[in-house]
């Protein structure tokens, strides 16, 4: 092995998340095509891209929520994917934060926080519920303790799964589209929690539809389109010049959910003046009708 290879190899077991030709099958459907991937200690990675890109299964391989079909996946110089590895002692080290919350509802906010730190991490209750405390605190939520997830708004819900994932001290963090299921009036807060992890050098991969929050927090921007990663770089350059035509195309519709391709010259204005067949006797069709506008 050359010095080179020496150096490479290093740099690839220093990841966090080391991802080499990861392929992922769901019956025939191929739906990772031989990811490269990989995430360095304290960096801030932000995956978009179209729904059915392969995002989320990307990173629900990461701890073997999913089985990847074949590859490497490594966490922090430990190959997941050894049958020898203890896989559980791994997700123990990796925080996950799921679009639906994913709280106990007949445990209050407090045990939801508690539970796993006992059962997992063999805490004493009052070590348990000092760490809870703190990280309620530490996401704004310190005065719902007692409170039931159902009396929670969405928000606060997806709050305390945040936090419930930091009361297990980790190592990094899976945010798997996040804010998805919340109003649109309910998403700062959870990203402002988000925003703080970062600025505390938390190392985080965060699947995401917000671009504001890639722009602003991400050091690094990841485009997935058709199971392969289109193109990556820093957020300036991914989201303010995209240099691939279908992040452009993303984009735009992101962007500008009103945008629309160019027209063919027949289309719209023009297509009502084009002569109709004496045989048609059926009134003009309103623009759009019958088409399902979709969605991202």
């Amino acid at each position: 092995m050359t010095v080179e290879q020496t150096n490479t190899s290093t740099k690839r077991s220093d990841a966090a998340i080391d991802v080499q030709q990861l392929h992922k099958y769901f019956g025939d459907n191929e739906v990772l095509c031989g990811i490269d991937f990989r995430i360095d200690t304290g960096e801030v990675v932000c995956v978009i891209g179209p729904s059915g890109s392969g995002k989320s299964t990307l990173l629900r391989c990461v701890n073997l929520l999913e089985q990847p079909t074949a590859g490497a996946v490594t966490i922090e110089g430990i190959d997941v994917l050894d049958p020898e590895t203890d896989i559980d002692a791994v997700r123990a080290r990796i925080g996950m934060v799921f679009q639906s919350f994913n709280l106990f509802p007949h445990l209050s906010v407090l045990r939801n926080l508690t539970i796993a730190q006992q059962r997992v991490k063999r805490r004493s209750k009052d070590e348990a519920i000092a760490v809870a405390r703190k990280n309620l605190e530490r996401v704004g939520l310190a005065e719902k303790e007692s409170a039931y997830p159902a009396h929670l708004s969405g928000g606060q819900q997806q709050r305390v799964a945040i936090a419930r994932a930091l009361s297990m001290d980790p190592d990094l963090m899976l945010f798997d589209e996040p804010t998805s299921a919340l109003d649109p009036e309910l998403v700062g807060e959870v990203l402002a929690v988000m925003r703080g992890l970062a600025a505390e050098g938390m190392t985080m991969m965060v699947v995401t539809h917000e671009m504001a929050f890639a722009r602003e927090v991400a050091d690094r921007v990841v485009f997935m389109d058709g199971g392969r990663i289109v193109e990556q770089g820093a957020p300036g350059d991914v989201l303010g010049k995209p240099s691939h035509p279908r992040t452009r195309e993303f984009l735009a519709r992101v962007l500008d959910p009103t945008h629309l391709p160019a027209q063919n010259p027949l289309d719209g204005a023009d297509a009502e003046a084009a002569p109709r067949s004496s045989g048609d006797q059926s009134p003009p069709r309103a623009d759009g009708d019958g088409h399902d506008g979709g969605g991202m």
